[in-house]
């Protein structure tokens, strides 16, 4: 999202475009339970002091701040509205805007995190009282004390294991009903051969039961499934977040009537009104009104465009500085808000085809257990004719073999690497994305709040009259177009005072006016002053018939961004730079640079198509982008980054999320990326060894429980030792 500095009472787009109803249509409401997306947050300071001024609002029941979602949940009394909480929020410096909590429901909760620790609890609390029963009966235990020990692990292992292997047992059966193998078909037949053969054997007075091994074999698994969770847990549908930045509410006009709506109650060729610092609900033409457009969330340009009867605007679009009256042209789902969403959905469709190496191991270890741990049990069965013997050691040819390993060698690496990564400042969300950054040659990166701060500066301050600063200053105080905002603050940080400006007045698309010592003073575009349009970013200031100043302004290098283009060049990697800005400024940035493939004015659709485009070429592509025009483009890439600061939108569809402003740790991302998968393959090569070690023993019957249980917990313990390497 390109950072655009707004004043506190349009910080909140989509609730600025929602005042009170008339008293002609009031809205009944029991309750209002209102999400804020705050973007500029980056601290538990920032928490704490957006959480204490909702909370200190008379009618906020409670308030939470969610730093990682950058997200406020508020349960408020009947009648307040989110308008109110976003201007209480903009008042402490903090950019918010509205998001639709109904939409956003369905991906709050991690059930399935909640329910896969719930079952590893269970699995590791069961195994620890199994082990203990095993000990007695490793130590010499024998007769009816082992039997009645086996008897009491039964009793433990059956339920404990038909409780927390189901994650395993519903994978496999959905794999066997489509007629297929996965990883989690061999853990399943070893599970329950393992139960069986030891119910026989404890049926019969034997002296082996798998029950300790089993219950072993479950913890393991599900401690590698749950971290394999928790690396993507953050990650959410970037659709559904595209579709929850939709205007849940609008102003139509009836019959000059303004009643306040819900956006599903809108059609084609009403008239709604958007207010300064409101979103277009809509897509539409502009009926009446003047003002100036903020078009960054859909195309990445950086300045506000004109907005005029006539002219055509977009859902998403941000009304900046006069009220505008839009003839609906789409609604709801035809709008281009949703077919943006529409092209991250396909885009999403496409990565889920990446076949990870975990997946592409179980392809060829699932049929080979199966066959040998078979081949075993016919060939005992032949040799010695004895069911039981040939039962016990296919179970044990399973168990020792079974995929615990392998199973944790993926999660276990992931979870190292991305520890690493989160301590340099990055966030590691999918599962599969240090496995995808490494195989990377190609970086896009989009412009304007990304390679850029996304706000301008003023450049030219040293070479203005004090006078001109301190008046323009003045004027641009109660602007919200950011070539003002950014006038003030360098006013600001010059220690420049501003001066007394009388009725001063914002003509909507053009300027600010006022009278000072007796004549006009003007700030605003070349062609309402009546100055010569400069070659760069500019505003100008005219006193009375006095000759315009010219105020020049260029948007800063984000920190890092330089150092990281050159050390992916450095690299071999290729760079390129796409933008929905204009071509002079990104062509200007990327001579700066030094980035020989560009692209501007680029629509969503262009960024995602080039990129398609590239993988097409056999290049594997990483896209890094901050806005809701970049989202296709990063769900299309093989991997994708987001600055912290990206719209919510942008940061759910990336695969990796930059914590600090810092550009330059992602270089060494893709450098621990390939080290990471390095040490995977590492830990599939000890998975083989241990099994070629292994393996011959149990076909030979000489894998006794203990061995059996000891081999397969050795084997985990050294691919998550392995695995720490990579820290």
């Amino acid at each position: 999202m390109t950072a655009v500095l707004r004043p506190p009472a349009s910080a909140c787009p989509a609730c600025a475009a929602a005042p009170v109803a008339a008293p002609e249509a009031p809205v009944e409401r029991e309750a209002a339970q209102i999400a804020l997306s705050l973007p500029t947050i980056h601290c538990s300071a920032c928490i704490a002091k957006v959480e204490r001024i909702l909370n200190g609002h008379p009618q906020v029941r409670s308030a939470r701040v969610n730093l990682t979602l950058k997200r406020a949940s508020i349960d408020a009394a009947p009648g307040v509205t989110a308008q109110e909480l976003a201007e209480l929020v903009g008042g402490l410096g903090y950019e918010a805007h509205e998001l639709d909590a109904g939409t956003l429901s369905a991906t709050a909760s991690d059930k399935a995190g909640r329910d896969l620790l719930m079952r590893l609890a269970v699995a590791g609390f069961a195994s620890m009282n199994v082990m203990l029963l095993s000990v007695a009966v490793w130590s010499g235990a024998e007769a009816a004390t082992r039997d009645l020990f086996h008897w009491i692990s039964a009793a433990i292992a059956l339920p404990t294991i038909a409780f927390a292997g189901q994650p395993f047992f519903h994978n496999a059966w959905a794999a066997l009903s489509k007629r297929r193998l996965n990883m989690d078909v061999p853990i399943t037949l070893a599970i329950l051969l393992a139960l069986v053969s030891s119910l026989w054997e404890t049926s019969l007075s034997g002296e082996h039961a798998y029950f300790d091994a089993a219950l072993a074999l479950v913890f393991f698994l599900l401690a590698g499934r749950y971290l394999d969770h928790r690396t993507r847990a953050v990650a959410r549908s970037a659709a559904q977040e595209l579709s929850a930045l939709e205007v849940p509410r609008a102003i139509r006009v009836e019959n000059g009537i303004e009643r306040e709506v819900m956006q599903a109650e809108l059609n084609v060729d009403d008239l709604v009104l958007v207010r300064p610092g409101g979103r277009m609900p809509v897509d539409g033409e502009i009926v009446t009104g003047t003002s100036e457009i903020d078009r960054s969330l859909l195309t990445g340009e950086t300045l506000p465009v004109l907005a005029q009867p006539g002219q055509a605007v977009s859902a998403g679009e941000v009304n900046l500085t006069g009220p505008l009256t839009i003839r609906a042209s789409a609604v709801g789902r035809d709008t281009s808000l949703h077919q943006m969403a529409d092209l991250v959905a396909i885009a999403e469709s496409g990565r889920s085809r990446y076949t990870s190496l975990s997946d592409q191991a179980a392809r060829l270890y699932a049929p080979g257990v199966h066959i040998l741990s078979a081949l075993s049990f016919i060939g005992w069965y032949l040799y010695s004719g004895d069911l039981r013997t040939a039962l016990n050691i296919a179970a044990a040819v399973l168990i020792i073999t079974c995929p615990c390993a392998l199973g944790l060698a993926v999660p276990a690496v992931t979870t190292a690497a991305s520890g690493r990564l989160f301590q340099r400042g990055m966030l590691i969300k999918d599962a599969t994305a240090l496995e995808r950054l490494a195989q990377v040659d190609t970086v896009v990166f989009d412009k304007t709040g990304t390679l850029t701060a996304g706000t301008p500066q003023l450049t030219n301050l040293a070479d203005l009259p004090q006078q001109a600063v301190a008046l323009a200053a003045s004027l641009a105080n109660g602007s919200s177009h950011p070539l003002a905002r950014a006038i003030v603050l360098a006013a600001a940080e010059a220690g420049t005072a501003p001066v007394q400006v009388d009725e001063v007045t914002e003509e909507p698309g053009f300027g600010t006016r006022g009278l000072w010592q007796g004549r006009q003073v003007r700030l605003g575009r070349a062609s309402w002053i009546g100055a010569q349009p400069a070659t760069e970013t500019a505003t100008f200031l005219q006193v009375g018939d006095g000759d315009p100043v010219a105020f020049t302004f260029t948007d800063r290098l984000r920190d890092g961004a330089a150092e990281a283009v050159r050390a992916l060049q450095e690299s071999g990697k290729k760079v390129f730079l796409m933008s929905g800005d204009t071509t002079a400024p990104v062509e200007a940035l990327a001579s700066r640079l030094g980035i020989s493939h560009w692209l501007a004015e680029a629509l969503p659709a262009d960024k995602a198509a080039r990129i398609q485009e590239l993988s097409e070429q056999g290049a594997h592509v990483l896209m890094v982008g901050d806005g809701m025009n970049d989202t296709a483009a990063l769900t299309a890439a093989h991997v994708s980054i987001s600055p912290a600061s990206a719209l919510d939108a942008a940061r759910v569809a990336s695969d990796i999320v930059l914590l600090g402003g810092d550009l330059e740790p992602i270089a060494a991302a893709c450098e621990t990326a390939q080290r990471a998968t390095r040490r995977i393959r590492d830990n599939f090569r000890i998975a083989t060894i241990y099994n070629l070690i292994a393996v011959p023993l149990a076909v030979a019957g000489l894998a006794t429980p203990l061995i059996a249980a000891l081999a397969m917990s050795t084997s985990s313990i050294t691919v998550s030792l392995n695995a720490l390497r990579v820290r």
